[in-house]
């Protein structure tokens, strides 16, 4: 039987991102360094949850901004800012591109953006929801360019979910 291959992929922050926001954020200051006791915190250049007693950096990250630029586009007012953790310094990154184990179980808002920055559709995803068939459903709209992962509690930006060519 043939196997399924997936039409996206799942992206962490890019390492030249991470190695500007480990200097400076983008809201213009430098990452605070914490200490995370009790572990659980979802690292953006891994992709995966920090462990108890693990020294992280928490940074303010544009996602869409950033997104949007390379893209030569403008996200207008859907422009955000938000926390992230990060390593302090450069590690191995994520150990596949598909949805990380580590943050599974969790609930999650899908945003989709179409190819000029605007929100064109979302899903939200429970904790016993599988993520694939939810991603496949809205990249089966082809407005949709990216989408992002956001905690639904706090709001903030998880990763990237880019089509996979």
């Amino acid at each position: 039987m043939p196997t399924k291959t997936a039409v996206y992929a799942v992206t962490p922050i890019a390492a030249d991102v991470l190695a500007e926001l480990r200097f400076r954020d983008d809201a213009g200051n430098p990452p605070t360094r914490v200490v995370d006791d009790a572990g659980g915190s979802p690292l953006r250049c891994c992709l995966r949850a920090s462990t108890p007693g693990e020294e992280l950096l928490l940074a303010s990250y544009a996602p869409l901004r950033r997104w949007a630029g390379a893209c030569g586009v403008d996200p207008g007012p859907y422009d955000e800012v938000g926390p992230v953790f990060l390593h302090p310094q450069p590690c191995s990154g994520p150990r596949h591109d598909r949805f990380p184990d580590d943050l599974r179980g969790t609930p999650r808002v899908l945003r989709a953006y179409g190819a000029t920055g605007r929100i064109v559709g979302g899903r939200r995803l429970e904790p016993d929801d599988d993520p694939g068939p939810v991603i496949e459903e809205l990249f089966a709209d082809p407005d949709v360019a990216v989408i992002h992962a956001r905690a639904v509690v706090f709001g903030c930006f998880t990763f990237a979910i880019e089509r996979r060519d």
